[in-house]
């Protein structure tokens, strides 16, 4: 299954009303759609959006039952191997450019220009940091921008809210932690926490080397941290363990490297598979033939067509695409199934994730065909498999592999719907 993160798109002036995919060459993929079945796949339901975790997750086989359990933080944590003990919390976080307003910090930049080196440094200055009522932080780098906070002490809680206010509403500042139910004396304490965790780190990077060095160059110094998606550790079903199918995950980031941590598929990543579209896609497509050697299920996530679309750039989106592509001629002639598709729809326009279905694509030997013939949003939406969720697009995949019998009681927590 090849995941094109945050494929699907809405209608683009500066592509002529088409979105990226429908404006992108793509001769490989319209010659599998050719091949095979169209479809639009609700990662989760009909117009809900999702992040990266819940959308990749379900396409993993998450259980749609859990993915209300599936919080960001630790995914991040396993992604860069971060060993979790039961009652502490994690956190995903950003390395973020902010200012002093008044009382509160106002947001300049969500992701520090999304800075790429330098972050280990800077985490390191936020370690064992004391945040009051027994209760320390440490932090750690992640993919790019990205950052894990933990948080460590008796008695603590991920019932509150993000300090992050979220793409597109910079303006509101950062925001305060705050428990969801102000009767959770635990989730109020670690809320406290996380503020303090907050104030002390912008003060503790503003003068640091690395930020100094990044403004005299000119660009944004990673002066703060936002904070979102607080979690504990959970126990997980998993729709291609309960088949008992031997799965593994070619990626550059973290998010989809902790996914399959904790599904416990293989995971396989070298220094040029990143989370950029400039990544090594060669590689990426080696990797993934190899894998296939001896697992029944391989992934292959890219994750360049979404960084596009959040930095509002249909363009640099519709070429990513054509990149991808251009890599995928080795395997037209293969005997494999193939599901093509991405975890949520990412709008250019906005450069936020929306609602809308995502495109699908399902090839496989002998399999049926519809009468399409390219890749793209107004084609799936007439195409053979019709609108579907991702669990039911993973069923399909493992049917078309001959992996899966008749349906039987044991599976109806890992296939019904939330």
């Amino acid at each position: 299954m090849i995941i094109l993160d945050g494929l699907g798109d809405r209608s683009c002036a500066g592509l002529d009303g088409q979105t990226p995919l429908e404006a992108a060459v793509t001769p490989n993929l319209d010659q599998m759609a050719r091949d095979g079945l169209l479809g639009m796949v609700d990662p989760l339901l009909p117009g809900v959006p999702v992040g990266t975790h819940t959308g990749t997750g379900v396409l993993m086989g998450l259980a749609p039952l859990d993915a209300g359990r599936l919080a960001r933080g630790p995914v991040e944590a396993a992604g860069i191997g971060l060993d979790l003990h039961p009652g502490e919390v994690v956190l995903r976080c950003n390395f973020a450019t902010l200012c002093a307003d008044g009382e509160g910090l106002a947001v300049q930049n969500r992701r520090a220009g999304r800075i790429r080196e330098g972050t280990a440094e800077l985490a390191g200055e936020l370690r064992d940091m004391p945040l009051g009522d027994g209760i320390t932080g440490d932090l750690y780098p992640a993919t790019q921008h990205r950052a894990v906070l933990r948080l460590r002490g008796a008695g603590l809680s991920a019932g509150f809210t993000d300090t992050d206010p979220g793409s597109g509403r910079e303006k509101h500042g950062v925001q305060l932690a705050q428990a969801r139910d102000g009767r959770d004396q635990s989730a109020v304490r670690t809320a406290d926490a996380v503020n303090c965790f907050v104030r002390e780190a912008h003060q503790r990077l503003a003068g640091h080397p690395v930020n100094l060095r990044r403004e005299a160059e000119g660009l944004l110094p990673a002066n703060g941290i936002l904070t979102r998606s607080a979690g504990e550790c959970a126990q997980l079903r998993n729709l291609v363990t309960h088949f008992k199918l031997n799965a593994a995950v070619v990626a550059g980031e973290h998010t989809v490297e902790g996914l399959g941590n904790l599904f416990g598929f293989k995971t396989f990543s070298e220094p040029g598979f990143t989370a950029l579209p400039q990544t090594d896609l060669d590689g990426k497509l080696a990797a993934t033939l190899k894998a296939l050697e001896n697992h029944d299920l391989v992934y292959l996530h890219i994750k360049g067509p979404d960084i596009a679309a959040h930095d509002r750039d249909p363009e640099g989106k519709k070429a990513c695409l054509e990149s991808i592509d251009r890599v995928l001629d080795r395997l037209l002639l293969s005997e494999l199934v193939i599901g093509v598709t991405g975890d949520h729809s990412t709008d250019s326009n906005f450069g936020r994730h929306c609602g809308d279905p995502v495109p699908g694509l399902l090839v496989a030997p002998r399999g049926r065909r519809d009468a399409n013939i390219a890749f793209g949003e107004l084609a799936c939406m007439t195409g053979g498999l019709g609108r579907l969720s991702a669990t039911s697009f993973l069923i399909s995949m493992l049917d078309a592999m001959g992996a899966i019998g008749n349906f039987r009681p044991v599976d109806r927590d890992f296939i019904f719907p939330v």
